[in-house]
């Protein structure tokens, strides 16, 4: 029964909060989810014990499902290691979120539905990386893609919102769409089977298999691998389809840590993940992966060097960060990545938070041009921060210890080399990405709460620290912010990680990249380090000791700025080749089609009936002598055509 409540906890609070949340009240709303939601971590805790440690898996029937044809699919539970990390993962994150929005959302009438909007986000997500089978991930996939629609325009009296909210569900249902090709294909390759344990059992009888795609014979697991990777690509927000991840930040601050650190960009990671085998027959699929990966950690970084808002640089270093999970997976190093992918749950969670806390402690001011000077306010806010900026940009000592995201990153890094690339662009791209990842978190850090204030007079004055019912959540994540990595790396990657992850990952019989790791150089080991403290070095001498500079920099090279600033132009360019097209599309056939062709000829044809139906209406008087006349009329033209069609008439 643990797998069930912690599966359906969430589902709970969601529908308590959803249906009854004007009959209880806010603060029972409140309660209610936050309780099953810290009842679902702490079992799933439990279950990380028992699955990762003790290495129990199962599978659990909940129900028969779907049945039709030769299609019979059922709700099932699948319970092993990559399950029991995500449900950590998951709920512990969901959980403090919660707690955190207590305080953060006090002020707001409309808290229960809030708060089962988050409830139901997370049963999404516990649906999805629960799944048995292909149609059980597409359905949390899409309860995912709809929660987080309710989510981002949960402040829909505001336009930013609801466009926020429109464009994530749309470029959402971009990679949905290659998602489903790809599971539609599964079940015609695979000959009827979606279940992922007869997938997986006879993807190698597929590995020479061909099919028709688009009028082209392709490798057919090749050419299903990419469908389905193009979903993870709009899921987790990777390059191309990234454009509604900055936007999502329209929603809650809660939302934002929950979204960006938990559930819906890692669904993306963990579906590769947990369909290893099938990536494992498909080496141009895992290089399509790596090359997306490490472009979209390379152009996340970039955009991130010159963002102001708050919020908007940690959502572009989500994205950079899931640039680099991508390139782990795409190596081959499947642990790797999703050890990347637990640590970074609690800093970037934390982060998120701790951006939540300063603007509430600013008044809802999220530009850092009208921050500064804030470090002697809001002083435990100021430590979070720090201490998840020490985690992200991987503060440590190679080969001996450091904060979590230096563990799992830095492994990456040394993957990249390893794993031969072509020139090693992998590993050089995701250097000099660890590097510009140091200098825009340190640039945050130091526009927030160093130097002389730039924030007006009333709001510095009155800035003040959070309540503790915000304050604990952080002190939570901090730790794991802190000695995540230490405690697990050797679970996650260490010598015996295979027996960890059982056969939760999959690794072909080519796969050597995690033995590779021991052969690497020493130096490769240094270098994240050094590109961490050279980002450190450059920020610092831009923002502290010469804080000119920036301005100086910006003129110098502004097309450079201008092209970073408006993050390459990508919703531009999107705007003319589809929205503005798209409209016009929709004008043409709303005043061609709709106007001219059914309102006039259609429509018109209809309203001369009408009218024609409407004047022979009139002749209907009731009165017998107007009928009588009416005969006599109809009688006498009977009469004269009889005769002069006849001809007795001439």
């Amino acid at each position: 029964m643990i797998y069930q409540a912690i599966v359906f906890s969430p589902l709970l609070g969601a529908l308590i909060a959803g249906f009854f949340g004007r009959v209880i009240g806010p603060r029972p709303s409140e309660l209610v989810t936050s309780a099953f939601m810290v009842l679902a971590a702490v079992l799933s805790w439990v279950a990380f014990w028992q699955v990762g440690i003790g290495h129990a898996t199962d599978k659990i029937t909940l129900m028969r499902w779907v049945t039709s044809g030769d299609l019979d699919v059922s709700w099932a539970i699948r319970v092993d290691t990559l399950t029991a990390v995500m449900l950590v993962v998951v709920n512990s994150v969901s959980a403090l979120v919660h707690i955190y929005s207590i305080g953060y959302m006090h002020e707001d009438p409309h808290r229960p539905r809030f708060f089962a909007y988050l409830s139901l986000f997370t049963f999404a997500m516990l649906m999805l990386v629960t799944a048995d089978n292909f149609l059980q991930l597409f359905f949390g996939w899409e309860g995912v893609g709809l929660a987080s629609y309710l989510l981002i325009g949960f402040w829909y009296q505001k336009p930013e919102a609801n466009a926020a909210a429109m464009k994530a569900f749309i470029v959402n249902r971009v990679g949905d769409f290659g998602f489903a090709l790809g599971i539609f294909g599964i079940f015609v390759v695979f000959e009827g089977t979606i279940g992922f344990d007869a997938v997986f059992a006879a993807a190698p009888s597929k590995a020479t298999a061909t099919m028709n795609f688009l009028g082209y014979e392709v490798h057919a697991l090749t050419a299903l691998c990419l469908l389905l990777f193009l979903g993870a690509m709009g899921k987790s927000a990777q390059f191309l389809l990234h454009t509604w991840l900055p936007d999502a930040m329209e929603g809650p601050t809660p939302v934002s840590a929950l979204i960006h650190a938990a559930t819906m960009v890692t669904a993306g990671v963990f579906m590769v993940a947990r369909l290893s085998p099938l990536f494992e027959l498909a080496p141009t699929a895992l290089q399509v992966v790596t090359l997306v990966g490490v472009v979209t950690a390379f152009f996340a970084a970039t955009v991130g060097l010159v963002q102001n808002d708050i919020k908007r640089v940690i959502a572009y270093s989500t994205c950079s960060q899931l640039g680099y999970m991508f390139a782990a997976l795409g190596l081959g190093a499947y642990s790797a990545g999703i050890f990347h992918l637990f640590t970074h749950a609690f800093f970037k969670a934390l982060l998120f938070l701790g951006a939540g806390s300063v603007i509430h402690a600013m008044h809802h001011e999220q530009d850092m041009r009208h921050m500064g000077g804030l470090r002697s306010k809001i002083p435990i806010t100021w430590a979070m921060m720090l201490i998840g900026t020490l985690s992200l940009t991987g503060v440590g000592i190679p080969h001996l210890a450091g904060f979590a995201g230096f563990h799992s990153k830095d492994i990456i890094i040394e993957a990249a080399y390893a794993g031969h690339t072509t020139s090693n662009y992998a590993f050089w791209v995701l250097v000099f990405a660890a590097f510009m990842t140091s200098f825009y978190s340190w640039r945050l850090m130091f526009m927030t709460f160093y130097g002389r204030t730039r924030a007006d007079h009333h709001t510095y004055e009155h800035a003040h620290e959070s309540p503790y019912v915000m304050l604990v959540p952080l002190f939570v994540l901090a730790a794991g912010a802190i000695f995540a990595g230490f405690l697990f790396k050797g679970l996650f990657v260490g010598d015996g990680y295979k027996l960890f992850w059982g056969k939760a990952l999959f690794e072909g019989p080519n796969n050597h990249i995690m033995h590779a790791l021991h052969e690497i150089p020493g130096w490769v080991g240094w270098m994240p380090f050094v590109a961490m403290a050279a980002g450190f070095a450059l920020s610092y001498v831009y923002y502290i000791h010469a804080p000119w500079l920036p301005e100086a920099t910006a003129r110098m090279f502004r097309p450079l700025y201008l092209f970073l600033l408006n993050k390459w132009y990508f919703d531009e360019l999107y705007d003319f080749l589809f929205v503005r097209p798209a409209r016009a599309l929709g004008n043409f056939l709303w005043r061609k089609g709709d106007g001219a062709v059914i309102d006039g000829t259609i429509d018109g044809t209809a309203s001369r009936v009408l009218a024609t139906a409407n004047s022979v209406g009139r002749l209907q008087t009731g009165f017998i002598y107007h009928y009588a006349f009416a005969m006599l009329i109809g009688l006498a033209a009977l009469i004269t055509w009889f005769m002069f069609s006849t001809g007795g008439i001439r």
